[in-house]
């Protein structure tokens, strides 16, 4: 199956899935369900849920163990919608566009944007802990504890917090990268660990895909950064050119377009790298990483 047609398929499981397990209004708190679903449902690649099943994929052809996922990356992507609800905010980028509509305290007002996001977060470890879930017990405590590391203080939120600070400062090289690693990465990174230890995989296996993982975040970042200074706002489907307004360090203000170009090919070979040990079982991986970076052409 070529990448493409891959990413459909995938996006419309964890469409659907979104679909069964998001809550419905259902009258005693509508306007706060509206503005959760409002985000979830705005579009979107869903990148993270499907790097977390293709991780999965590289392991087992187990159908049982692959669907048990299908929740775990639902949850995955909620954390990674609340973070969108919560960059755009007046406090932090300030931004009025995300996937081509307005953002979410444009329309449901800045206090019901927070709660919100708060409200997907918590929505997330619910899916996690869920009793129904055939996943085995530790698998699931582990999968729940990256999430938990990966979301927190050292991981996202942390990352978008050294990103603020960096805001019109001059910061260092080894600084941003600190930044992406923790604000970007980490979700990324975890995404397909979590699809790793829910599919079974060896230490040997978690290894390799934990490489893909890190390389994999740092290539996303990196291309984020290229568009953001080279597409357009039609283009991104929310405003182009937001770094640079608010002062802040990406890799093309260190390293010029064309040589952050360079930087992400090689982050992408990088993840394919490590996905050798796997041989064909990790195709479409392999795959998602080249398609990564292709969003710069």
């Amino acid at each position: 199956m070529k990448i493409k047609e891959y990413l459909l398929v995938k996006k419309q499981l964890v469409e659907d899935a979104l679909h069964r397990f998001m809550l419905e209004s259902d009258g005693t708190f509508d306007d706060h369900i509206e503005a959760m679903r409002y985000s979830l449902f705005a579009g979107g690649k869903r990148v993270r849920p499907i790097l977390c099943l293709a991780a999965a994929e590289a392991i087992t052809d187990n159908p049982r163990l692959l669907n048990d996922l299908i929740l775990v990356s639902c949850a995955i992507e909620c954390i990674h919608t609340y973070s969108l609800i919560h960059d755009d905010l007046p406090a932090m980028d300030n931004d009025e566009l995300r996937r081509g509509r307005p953002t979410n305290h444009i329309v449901h007002g800045e206090a019901e944007a927070i709660l919100a996001g708060d409200g997907l977060l918590t929505f997330a470890f619910e899916l996690l802990s869920n009793p129904k879930s055939d996943l085995p017990q530790l698998n699931r405590l582990q999968i729940i504890n990256l999430i938990a590391q990966a979301a927190g203080p050292k991981g996202m939120v942390g990352g978008q917090s050294l990103d603020i600070a960096g805001e019109n400062n001059d910061i260092s090289f080894e600084q941003l990268q600190r930044i992406h690693k923790s604000k970007t990465g980490a979700l990324i990174r975890c995404s397909v660990q979590a699809g790793a230890i829910g599919a079974g995989a060896t230490d040997e296996e978690f290894t390799c895909l934990s490489e893909y993982g890190t390389s994999i975040g740092l290539a996303f970042q990196i291309v984020d950064d290229l568009l953001d200074a080279t597409s357009t706002t039609e283009l991104l489907g929310k405003t182009a050119g937001v770094d640079q307004q608010l002062g802040k360090a990406t890799y093309p203000s260190f390293f010029g377009v064309e040589k952050t170009r360079d930087l992400a090919l090689n982050a992408v070979d990088n993840a394919k790298q490590a996905l050798i040990p796997l041989g064909n079982k990790a195709k479409q991986l392999t795959d998602l990483a080249d398609y990564i970076y292709l969003r710069t052409c």
